[in-house]
């Protein structure tokens, strides 16, 4: 009996080792990809040089993406990215601290680049 118990734990045991030896395994073996967001009028931008966070706070702004080195900003309104250059760091901070980050948005960051402030070179993509 006692011999019967220690051949099943001991199947057991090897099971589970094989397990976390094949997740391991797929872990170490999987490609390293960063994520990409489509932006209108620009294609594919690469998010590894930005901060992201998702705004549950505003019912227009979803997700907002900022790189500090280059001032580069991301919005998603809705299901669409926009892209905004050269957007001083004190402007994104307010931004995203704003009680109302749509109305800031619109007020401030859109009507900006409707004016010509904040376009980005195509050679400033990623």
């Amino acid at each position: 009996m006692h011999d019967e118990i220690g051949r099943r734990f001991a199947a057991a045991r090897i099971a589970v080792i094989r397990s976390v030896a094949m997740m391991i395994a797929m872990f170490w073996t999987a490609p390293v990809t960063t994520e990409t967001v489509e932006v209108a009028g620009r294609g594919a931008v690469d998010l590894a040089p930005f901060s992201c966070s998702d705004t549950p706070r505003s019912t227009i702004i979803r997700r907002i993406c900022y790189d500090r080195q280059r001032n580069h900003l991301l919005v998603r309104v809705d299901a669409s990215y926009a892209e905004y250059c050269r957007l001083p760091a004190a402007t994104f901070d307010a931004f995203a601290t704003a009680p109302s980050m749509g109305q800031f948005y619109r007020t401030q960051i859109a009507a900006a680049a409707a004016a010509g402030l904040f376009s980005c070179d195509r050679a400033v993509a990623n």
